[in-house]
């Protein structure tokens, strides 16, 4: 975004002070990172006024600022735009300035795996195209309109991933990013406490078409009963599903794991071999979503493969890293449900990369009144595996703990409530150049500190 300020003003039909013959290339919400030629906006909470930051956002470089209309003493002399609500504001700054772009909107959601399907779309993509993606987590009601103002005017593909915690947020993101291109991941439990069942959550994901531009896609997991019914619904948007099951548009025949990744092999709308970088049957399913938006950009076969053999993933999600004594470690910590901690476990199951298995698993979070069952159910999987060890991690792990403590199993068990220095050393001293480590859990558990003290990076906690 490149806009002289009394435009901007004009966008959102606002009056200001100072704002003559100046540009704003930008937006923060953060006076501690505002750059040059920023407009600033400040939020007034319960704990930090932003108005108090204006100046320092100033001086950090920001050419101009929003006020509150009912905020006392506004700067004389600093460029202003004067509005009832800065939320509001920068919201409808967004929908004005996406109304301008050409470019082919991508919206992701889904309960698991929309940063990674966000990667590999982009991965896919930019060698072909100019592409922006979301970064970072700004996928909300603030984050949203940020990415879509930090878009250059020059930007082909624009690929958005969309979070919520309740209903009615992914219409709302949805209809401002107005996409080409819809993606449903999955659904998987987490917002359970909010939503009240999986049904409800699917409910929630499925509203990303509210928005989705005349001519649109939706690409939607095609596995997943609770989606098919809602698009066995629909009327005026086309559906292309992706998955396993051999009735789905794009379906996996077979999935191998290598030293380079993940080889799989697809049927269906395109036939073909491909690899990713990185492992777990869900993360292929994730590169089905890619495979179809690359094709819609007639993107060929064969440079499809080469892009996603070639594909970047955000951390921490499966993977592969070697620690000091040789171990490989899969680390997956970036969060954690039921839905994804099977996938994860499958993996382990599945895998020969190594002989001597060994999971971390820490507490899955926001799973309502039944998080106790999910924790325990995954005691009978684990059971089933041959594995070397089970470390676990947070108070609700306990629950899974003294199930498989009073099942008798001989695996080598340990759990730690709130320390993680017991895991350390147990890794430290049991595994070495034949382990291969699951590292699984809620972001909120921060399994990747264990990673880090292990790899002498001493910011273990």
């Amino acid at each position: 975004m490149k806009r002289k300020l009394t435009e901007i003003a004009d966008w959102i039909q606002a009056a200001g002070q100072n704002l003559e013959d100046i540009f704003a290339t930008g937006v923060s919400i953060d006076s501690r990172t505002a750059s040059a030629g920023d407009l600033f906006i400040p939020f007034r909470g319960e704990q930090v006024n932003g108005h108090n930051y204006v100046e320092q956002a100033i001086k950090q470089g920001a050419v101009a600022s929003l006020w509150m209309k009912d905020e006392p003493d506004p700067p004389a002399n600093v460029p202003l735009i004067f509005v009832e609500n800065p939320e509001l504001a920068l919201q409808e700054m967004a929908r004005v300035y996406r109304g301008m772009l050409q470019c082919k909107v991508v919206g992701i959601t889904g309960s698991n795996g929309k940063t990674s399907t966000k990667d590999l779309i982009a991965s896919v993509l930019s060698p072909y195209f100019n592409v922006r993606k979301t970064e970072g987590n700004y996928n909300n009601e603030l984050g949203l309109p940020l990415t879509i103002l930090s878009l250059e005017e020059d930007t082909e593909f624009a690929i958005l991933e969309m979070g919520m915690s309740g209903f009615g947020e992914i219409s709302f993101l949805s209809k401002l990013a107005k996409p080409h291109f819809a993606v449903i991941t999955n659904i998987g439990e987490a917002h359970m406490q909010d939503l009240g069942s999986r049904a409800g959550i699917a409910k929630a994901k499925f509203e990303i078409i509210d928005g989705l531009l005349e001519g649109g896609k939706l690409f939607y997991d095609g596995d997943e009963p609770l989606l098919q019914g809602l698009v066995d619904q629909l009327t005026a948007v086309q559906a292309v599903s992706f998955g396993y099951e051999k009735e789905t548009m794009l379906s996996l025949e077979k999935i191998e794991s290598g030293d380079e990744g993940s080889r799989f092999t697809v049927t269906g709308l395109l036939d073909g071999e491909f690899t990713i970088p990185v492992y777990g049957a869900h993360q292929v399913k994730n590169a089905l979503a890619a495979i179809l938006i690359a094709n819609e950009a007639a993107i060929s076969v064969d440079d499809i493969r080469g892009s996603l053999r070639q594909a970047s993933l955000t951390d921490m999600r499966m993977q592969p890293v070697s620690v000091d004594n040789g171990a490989l470690f899969i680390n997956d910590a970036y969060n954690a449900a039921p839905t994804s901690m099977r996938a994860a476990l499958a993996f382990m199951e599945d895998t020969e990369l190594r002989k001597e298995k060994w999971v971390v698993l820490a507490d899955m979070l926001e799973l309502g009144d039944e998080e106790q069952v999910y924790h325990e159910n995954l005691a009978d999987e684990l059971v089933a595996m041959k594995l070397e060890g089970i470390l676990l991690y947070g108070p609700r792990m306990k629950w899974l703990h003294d199930k498989l403590q009073n099942g008798g199993m001989e695996t080598r068990l340990l759990w730690s409530e709130k320390d993680y220095t017991p895991i350390v050393n147990a890794l430290r001293e049991y595994t070495g150049v034949d382990s291969i480590v699951l590292l699984k859990g809620s972001r909120g558990m921060a399994l990747e500190y264990i990673l880090e003290d292990l790899m002498g990076k001493g910011a273990g906690k």
